[in-house]
């Protein structure tokens, strides 16, 4: 275990520097204003400033913890939420919860054009940050974050960085692969695929068994793509997708439509679940939890539900977690895994003008990016650390078998490749998302139509960006 988290920290966390003295996180756990304004606090590098009035006033939180597998990370928020308006007088918080979808592809985009976003909102990094921060819809957290003494503790905010200035903040990390039902594969004898051969004769063994080899919910086109991502990763290579807004590799080159030919091949031999294009998300998890479905292919957030307590709680220590096994032919790290910190928070750049509101906002970063929410997050949630956390802590915190597991996978893939969605413009990630993944799985398209029509919009999104 404790090699694990070593190599956990090494792969992941990118920096091999460790937090110091944890000093800012000890004025963290402190519920008064006090804590935030005292000079005897001032060696924590908290800085939250007085605001001249206690008049009421409220601001609004755009969160996407909706839904019972997302209580957890909701409750933390509520945590952090007291904090804040216990350290910033007449301070009121409105909690406005969207599903993430929604949040990022409808109604923010759609604040953003109007330029009446929330004070503070969920936030996708890398293109979104860049794109509302270079028309100045987003508040520059550089100087608060150096005020607040944490510019240096996160392992990676590339995602949220625009022209050197810092726009929103990761919340965690994640990875993605196959959750596996343990107890059904020890009734068939078997173990975690190590080939891709493997794989697919125990897709068919299941499917033969009478039961559903994989979880399917596409009526939200992100989830199926999910896997589809990592499919053309594995036969293109893991640095393709980076490659299409250059104009270095095509969606229609060969090896990527290899990948949507696979998918196709899985959807036309039934290893998903029928009627997969009208599930919604929770339906892909509940497969999977009532053991209709074997294997589920989801990012290690997941494993929150699989605690006392969730949904998942009856598969407790019956779940694994492995990457997809290296195809033949693949290019490039057959052992890459899809991890990100796309998911974070971001704030207006209204707020920065207005000093009580400026002053909630510092409040809220140094309540919530502390190490202490960080390994809540890890422990309660699943949601792997966004800060650098100090091994000899990690190593005491991770106790659970299958996030144990999921590290362990973590520290056997030599490299990593962010989602689609993080590397391609808003106009393809809509076109593969809302159009040609569902018409593939509903079989109005082919793989090779599907890669052609996505070049064409991908062409079209380059040329405008010349």
């Amino acid at each position: 275990m404790k090699k694990s988290v070593t190599l956990l920290l090494s792969l992941l966390f990118v920096s091999s520097a460790v937090m110091a003295g944890c000093g800012n996180n000890n004025s963290a756990n402190n519920n008064g204003g006090a804590a935030a304004t005292s000079t005897a606090d001032a060696t924590n590098a908290v800085a939250t400033e007085e605001p001249a009035s206690s008049e009421p006033f409220e601001m609004t939180i755009r969160h996407t913890q909706v839904g019972a597998d997302k209580q957890k990370r909701l409750a933390i928020l509520e945590d952090v939420v007291g904090k804040v308006q216990a350290e910033v007088p007449g301070l009121t918080f409105k909690l406005d919860g969207v599903d993430s979808d929604v949040n990022r592809k409808e109604k923010l985009r759609g604040e953003m054009a109007a330029g009446n976003p929330p004070e503070i909102f969920d936030l996708f990094g890398s293109p979104d940050s860049k794109i509302y921060a270079k028309e100045g819809k987003l508040l520059d957290l550089t100087p608060i974050l150096e005020e607040l003494g944490i510019k240096d503790k996160f392992s990676n905010l590339d995602p949220f960085t625009y022209e050197g200035k810092i726009y929103g903040l990761p919340i965690g990390g994640s990875g993605e692969g196959f959750f596996y039902n343990k107890e059904y594969y020890t009734s068939k004898g078997w173990k975690a695929p190590t080939t891709f051969a493997e794989l697919e004769q125990q897709l068919a063994d299941i499917k033969a068994d009478g039961k559903v080899p994989l979880a399917g919910a596409s009526k939200a086109g992100w989830v199926p793509l999910m896997l589809a991502n990592h499919l053309w990763s594995r036969y293109a290579g893991p640095d393709v997708t980076a490659k299409f807004a250059t104009g270095e590799a095509k969606w229609s080159d060969p090896n990527v439509v290899k990948g949507f030919a696979k998918y196709k091949e899985w959807e036309d031999k039934g290893y998903f679940k029928k009627g997969e294009l009208g599930f919604e998300y929770a339906e892909y998890t509940t497969q999977f939890t009532s053991g209709e479905a074997i294997l589920m292919y989801d990012g290690t957030w997941k494993s929150s539900v699989f605690k006392t307590g969730q949904s998942g709680e009856g598969l407790i220590g019956k779940v694994g977690f492995f990457n997809i096994p290296p195809v033949d032919g693949g290019v490039g790290d057959q052992t890459a895994l899809m991890r990100d910190v796309n998911n974070g928070y971001g704030f207006s750049a209204a707020a920065g003008k207005d000093e009580r509101q400026l002053a909630a906002v510092k409040s809220f970063i140094k309540n919530m990016y502390n190490e202490e929410m960080q390994l809540r997050g890890l422990v309660e949630d699943g949601v792997l650390p966004a800060m650098k956390i100090d091994q000899a802590v990690l190593n005491k915190n991770i106790t659970d078998d299958l996030m144990s597991e999921i590290v362990a996978v973590l520290n056997n893939s030599e490299s990593s490749f962010p989602a689609f969605d993080s590397l391609v413009q808003a106009d393809v990630t809509t076109e593969i998302s809302n159009i040609q993944i569902q018409k593939l799985i509903g079989g109005q398209t082919t793989p090779e139509k599907m890669g052609d029509a996505l070049q064409k919009v991908q062409e079209e999104a380059n040329a405008a960006v010349e």
